[in-house]
Parts: structure tokens; C-alpha cells; sequence
């Protein structure tokens, strides 16, 4: 017999003295994996089901999703405002879809939304919110990633296929998400003929998805998938998977800065004020104001395609925030910034702790910085780089930011360590002690420090900001060429070091080496 037939002969075997020698059913084999044409649902499953449910019965007031965003975003009560109105009326409508199958036939005009304003003012921090409330999958992406169908780059319809991801593959919850597109603004069509891969293309395919279509789950790619769905087709068994979603109840909303749309708009209006008597807006110095009063031929004008604009019948400005709003997002916001940094803090058991007077004073330079709420981390990150760098290892568990800390960071946490340094001195000790090891092991000369020099060199080594060992390899590197000296000259190989030794150290040794010979004088020369 050969090889084959051995294993075969001997796994025949195994089996037989396992279940002996009657019919064996391969769900009774514990390494083979029985198939269940009709899974338990998992728990994953049964929440997707809850959601479904509960847009099924969507009973959400517009006033009831302005209060939930409150919590998490600043300022933006008219952005707030819009949003929630659309949102209700979207999923009101999927509602009576679902509940009477034939309105779905009806005509309506899908509230895509279309958010304007400059970065960081709580756009896309809106939009996850408004998802998270309502339950449905969401799914944001970077227009400036797509690019016409047939040229490098994405393709718009993987927007879809992402969003049937993220809702774990339940096409049932997918077709009621919301696809969230930033930086909309930089697809604006730049030139008025030839082929524009990154503007007029991409708009039109999006125009596709945002009306109705039926979008492929499955890609020329995608050969995984194609072959898991030719597998369940052969099977015949179980609930068929979709392989195409619809988009009709998919809600779409675009965002970008529309730096340049605000100026456009600014001539536009400006042009009917134009004489002697003229008196300057008091809105003049902020030319994203004007983004409040932008129109369907600004947008047209701007470089979007007539019918991409009029998909989008929703249109909503931000506003820039100003220091006060800066410091009610550290103070009133949910997931502030400053509460993540006090978790990150607390992540070493150190409490960390603000004062009013720093909270204005961050919100100050934050809004120096020109971009929005992430002003705020830059700022701290400026400010607490080095703390999150050194108190993990200080031992210390409590510290305070004050003006003093935000006007000089590294004063203050310098000030702080020398404030603490019996927290420090155990680690410093321990370091100290593993240089004393080392010199030892490399010289054969034992050395130590007394009490004052530890405190010296713990001292010496925070205001330096060095690490002990770095600080001892400086200050000492001339040390054993000098000890060995005196060590062979008066016949020792232990040494004590002190305060007065740490801070004088080469004239220290040049006193100790000239004592040595003094001590010990070469014999006289005989006649």
C-alpha cells in the first residue's frame, strides 16, 4: 500500500474504535463543521432587527433631535435646526413607505442635505450624531477619493457597498443609512470642456445614486463574493443573500468650506451696493457669513452641474466659532476634548485638573489657530506634550493647568517635579543605584552617593531634563580614570560621594588624585 492508503487505513481505524463499526454521520466527526441552513441569530443580528424596528415606528420630533445634537455640538442652532427638520421628514416618509408599500410609488423629492461652512465648526460631528440618535448605518467618505467611472480612483457605488459593511451586511438596514460626503466643494468643475476626471464626472454618477438605482453588491473584483453567492445559489438552500441594494431611502448629505463660494457670493451682493453713500457691513471682516446667502446659480456658477445642485434641495450654513464657544465645547460638551485628555490623564492615575482663567485662555489661542474646535487639541498638545510625557513616571497623581501652565509649559512642569521630588527620589534611587552596579562591573570600584548628593542629582537631573543615567554618564565620565588613580595610590576600591563631590566634580577628583600622591610620595632615588 502506499502512503495514502496508510493514513487512510489508520484514520479508518481511529474512527471505529471511536463510534465502532456502524454507519457514522459526518455531524457526529468533531473536526467537520455541520451546515446550518438557518443560523441562530447572533447578537449582532438581533440589534441590526432592532433598528429596523425602530425606523419602521420612527416617531422622532425635529425639536427631539435638536436637543439630543446639544449635547455634543456648540453653537450651529440653525444647522441644528435644518438638519433635524429634514431628517424627521426622510424618515418619516421610509415610515409610511413601509407601513403602506404603495407610497413608494408616489413622487417625492428626497431632502438630501447640503452643509456649508469652514472646518472644524462641527459638520461631520453633526452628521455621526444624527446617525447614532436615529440607529441607521453611516458611512462618510472624502469626494476628492472618486473619480469618473473608467480612471484611476474610487468609484462612487462603493459608498454603497461600504455602507452594506458597516451595517454588517444586512442590505434590509443598509438601504435606510446615511452616506455622508466631505470636501464636496473640491469637485466643483473647473473647466468647460474636455473630460474633468475629478469634478463633472464623479457629480454625475453621484446623481445616479441620489436618485433611484440599484446598486451591484458584487464587483468584476470581488471574486470571493461572487464565488460565495454561485456557492448558495447551488445550494439552493437556506435564505437567498441580496446582491443588490436599492437607494431610494438612502439619505445623502455633502459638506465642504466653500472658501471661494462665500467670496463669489460677497461680489454678487456686493455689486447692487456699489456708490458713495456705501456703508461697510458689519459682517465685512468675515466673508464666510455670506455663505448664509448663497444661491442655486452660485452653486451653478461655482462649478457644479445644474441637476447635481437641484438633487440637493437642502442647503445649510455654519457658523465660524469665537472664543466663547471654544471654551463652552471644553466646558459643555460631550466627549470635549478636555474630557479626553482627563482620560488620558487618569489612564496613569493622575487627576488632572483646570482652572476657568486657563480654559478662556486655551479658547483664546484655539481660535488664533483658524480651524475650529481642532484648534483646541493643538493648542493642548502644545501645552501638555511633555507632562503626558513625564509624569507617568513621576510618581505624581494630582497636577492643576493654570495661566502659568498654558503660558509656559515646561516652567510649570519643572516647577511641579521639584515640588514632588520625595515622589521622585524612590525611581531616581533606583537608578542611581543600577549606575553604582554598572560602574562597578566595568571598573571593580565600588561607589555610592550619600542622601544629599541623591537629592542633588534628583535636583540637577529635573531642572536638565535628563534621564539619571544620562545625567550621571555626563557628569561623571572622567570619574574611574580619576578614581583608579587614587585607588592604586592609597590601596582602596570603595568610595563615598557627596553633595559637594556631585557639584564639584572635576576639582573634586583633581584635589582627591593631588592628595593620593601627597599621601603616598614616590621613593627617593638612592646614590
Amino acid at each position: 500500500m502506499n502512503d495514502t492508503e496508510d493514513t487512510l487505513d489508520v484514520t479508518q481505524k481511529k474512527l471505529e474504535e471511536i463510534f465502532g463499526k456502524r454507519p457514522i454521520h459526518f455531524s457526529e466527526i468533531p473536526f467537520m463543521t455541520t451546515f446550518h441552513p438557518h443560523p441562530e441569530p447572533t447578537k449582532d443580528t438581533q440589534e441590526e432587527d432592532a433598528f429596523i424596528k425602530q425606523i419602521e415606528s420612527f416617531n422622532l420630533k425635529p425639536k427631539d433631535i435638536s436637543d439630543y445634537l446639544d449635547q455634543y455640538v456648540i453653537k450651529q442652532n440653525e444647522a441644528k435646526k435644518v438638519l433635524s427638520v429634514a431628517i424627521c421628514d426622510h424618515y418619516n416618509h421610509v415610515r409610511q413607505c413601509i407601513q403602506h408599500p404603495e407610497k413608494a410609488d408616489e413622487l417625492y423629492l428626497k431632502q438630501n442635505v447640503l452643509v456649508l461652512g469652514p472646518t472644524g465648526v462641527g459638520k461631520t460631528y453633526l452628521i455621526r450624531n444624527i446617525a447614532k440618535r436615529i440607529g441607521v448605518p453611516f458611512i462618510k467618505a472624502d469626494a476628492t477619493k472618486f473619480s469618473e467611472t473608467g480612471y484611476i480612483g474610487g468609484d462612487v457605488e462603493d459608498l454603497i457597498r461600504n455602507l452594506v459593511k458597516v451595517a454588517n451586511g444586512n442590505v434590509d438596514l443598509a438601504q435606510y443609512g446615511i452616506v455622508y460626503i466631505d470636501e464636496i466643494d473640491k469637485i466643483a468643475s473647473s473647466s468647460s470642456h474636455g473630460r474633468d476626471v475629478s469634478g463633472r464626472g464623479v457629480q454625475i454618477n453621484l446623481l445616479k445614486l441620489m436618485e433611484e438605482t440599484e446598486v451591484s453588491l458584487l464587483t468584476p473584483t470581488d471574486m470571493l463574493g461572487q464565488l460565495q453567492a454561485a456557492m448558495q445559489m447551488q445550494r439552493g438552500q437556506g435564505k437567498q443573500q441580496k446582491t443588490f441594494i436599492n437607494t431610494r431611502h438612502i439619505l445623502f448629505i455633502f459638506s465642504g468650506a466653500f472658501d471661494k463660494l462665500s467670496e463669489q457670493v460677497k461680489r454678487r451682493m456686493d455689486q447692487g451696493s456699489i456708490g458713495f453713500n456705501v456703508t461697510p457691513s458689519a459682517d465685512a471682516e468675515d466673508t464666510q457669513q455670506y455663505l448664509h446667502q448663497a444661491q442655486t446659480q452660485d452653486f451653478i456658477q461655482y462649478g457644479f452641474e445644474p441637476e447635481f445642485v437641484g438633487r440637493i434641495p437642502i442647503r445649510v450654513a455654519c457658523d465660524n466659532l469665537d472664543k466663547k464657544d471654544l471654551a463652552r465645547i471644553l466646558t459643555d460638551a460631550e466627549c470635549s476634548i478636555l474630557k479626553q485628555y482627563k482620560n488620558d490623564f487618569m489612564g496613569y492615575d493622575i487627576d488632572m485638573d483646570i482652572t476657568t482663567e486657563a480654559i478662556d485662555e486655551i479658547a483664546a489661542r484655539a481660535e488664533q489657530e483658524k480651524t475650529g474646535a481642532r484648534g483646541l487639541m493643538t493648542v493642548f498638545e502644545k501645552i501638555l506634550r511633555n507632562f503626558k510625557f513625564e509624569l507617568p513616571s513621576s510618581g505624581i497623581h494630582f497636577f492643576e493647568v493654570n495661566t502659568d501652565t498654558v503660558n509656559d509649559p515646561n516652567k510649570a512642569l519643572k516647577q511641579l517635579l521639584l515640588s514632588n521630588q520625595s515622589l521622585l527620589s524612590e525611581q531616581r534611587k533606583a537608578d542611581l543605584h543600577a549606575y553604582e552596579t554598572a560602574f562597578f562591573k566595568e571598573n571593580n570600584l565600588h561607589i555610592t552617593f550619600t542622601e544629599d548628593a541623591i537629592q542633588e542629582l534628583v535636583r540637577q537631573s529635573i531642572l536638565s531634563d535628563k534621564s539619571m543615567m544620562a545625567l550621571c554618564n555626563s557628569l561623571f565620565k572622567d570619574l574611574a580614570y580619576g578614581l583608579k588613580i587614587v585607588a592604586r595610590n592609597e590601596n582602596k576600591d570603595a568610595f563615598s560621594l557627596d553633595k559637594d563631590f556631585v557639584t564639584n566634580v572635576s576639582t573634586t577628583i583633581s584635589q582627591w588624585i593631588v592628595n593620593s600622591f601627597k599621601s603616598n610620595p614616590a621613593p627617593q632615588a638612592t646614590q
